[in-house]
């Protein structure tokens, strides 16, 4: 019996720009001019690909890496050169030791037992095995309590270990005045001088670009690499790193009074023309971004045209108003979900989230490119 054709290329297409990728690390490291910048690849680097993202930091100068897991660790270690170091910033699981010395991950260590478990396989193989310490400044997620410093202090200096990091992270740099931020950095600063001479890191993206008093040695962007808006209310200075493009299914007449989609949530106030386009929830592109009769939902580009999503985002499809458009598209011409002209920021804010979420949420059923522009063809 013959084998079944399989049929490519019909589906979405989602198009990655390493040249982009390149250009904003490298704009962030002159913004940090003073301390290492760092690349955060954690969610497989942002959605755009762990590995393809990390080399093209690496090609752009970037040696120090941030995954959050074990499993993203060593997928990093696997396609990155020898000279760079990558911190795993969930911690040390237990029993986990083995895995980050034989895969060279350091651990940023976040309690009590994960520094004796780190502290053990010190002594076992007779050296100082690199590992950041975090403690928690107020955000109350992974971290040593402040009031654990001295313990910390202790127990590092009775078998010698020297740390390659102090850390912590700020909960509203995002929000460059609110006052959490001057608390937490006057806090990180008091834990410092327990520890002299250590290396320090506290700013992501938006503490990078918002303070320079919070890059100390190391900066960690992420967001802001794959050009998502890290500060709220300011413009977003960096350049758009995916292009995600979807088929027209077909386009069909609307009658005025008729309703589109799932729920009825949405009733023509007009003769329409609807393009169907072949992405929805199961593609990333969130139920949130629906629209209503009484809710605007987001847009999608077609001929370089904003056009409104109309009715509620189903698993597999959207409906989009084409009614002004000069001239209608044709089936297979594709739709622009995000790229130059609709932003990743542009469906956060209509979903009433973060351009992270929509970035993360990319696992969808398209084909992957990858291509590698210049500053000049941007």
């Amino acid at each position: 019996m013959a084998a079944a054709a399989v049929a490519t290329g019909f589906g979405g297409r989602l198009t990655v720009d390493l040249g982009a990728l390149k250009r904003n690390w490298q704009a962030l490291d002159k913004v940090s001019r003073g301390a290492l910048t760092g690349a955060v690849l954690k969610a497989d680097g942002y959605g755009t690909g762990l590995v393809p993202a990390a080399r093209a930091f690496y090609e752009a100068g970037a040696r120090f890496f941030f995954v959050a897991t074990a499993d993203e660790g060593v997928a990093a270690r696997a396609g990155l050169a020898e000279d760079t170091h990558i911190f795993v910033l969930n911690g040390l699981p237990p029993g986990a030791a083995p895995l980050y010395v034989g895969e060279r991950l350091m651990p940023c260590l976040a309690s009590v037992p994960m520094l004796e478990e780190w502290l053990r396989a010190c002594i076992q193989s007779n050296q100082s095995l690199p590992a950041a310490l975090h403690f928690d400044t107020g955000i109350n997620r992974l971290g040593f309590r402040l009031n654990e410093a001295s313990i910390v202090k202790r127990m590092i200096d009775s078998v010698g270990f020297q740390p390659q990091m102090i850390m912590s992270h700020l909960a509203c740099a995002d929000i460059p005045g609110h006052e959490k931020n001057r608390t937490q950095l006057a806090l990180f600063t008091s834990v410092l001088a327990q520890f002299p001479g250590i290396p320090a890191s506290l700013a992501n993206s938006a503490g990078l670009m918002s303070n320079r008093d919070n890059h100390f040695q190391m900066v960690r962007p992420g967001i802001a690499l794959y050009g998502g808006r890290a500060v709220a209310g300011r413009r977003n200075p960096m350049a758009p790193v995916v292009t995600l493009e979807a088929p027209i299914l077909m386009v069909k007449e609307v009658k005025t009074g008729e309703t589109v989609g799932y729920g009825a949530l949405q009733t023509m106030h007009r003769d329409s023309r609807l393009a169907i386009v072949g992405i929805g929830y199961a593609d990333g592109f969130l139920r949130a971004l629906s629209s209503s009769n009484n809710h605007r939902g987001t847009q999608v580009a077609i001929r370089g045209k904003h056009c409104p999503v109309v009715g509620r985002v189903s698993m597999d499809m959207i409906g989009v108003d084409v009614t002004e458009l000069a001239q209608l598209p044709d089936p297979g011409e594709m739709a622009e979900i995000l790229g130059k002209t609709i932003s990743v920021d542009d469906h956060a804010d209509i979903a009433g989230t973060i351009g992270y979420e929509i970035l993360t949420s990319l696992k969808g059923r398209y084909s992957r490119f990858y291509v590698e522009s210049d500053a000049a063809s941007a």
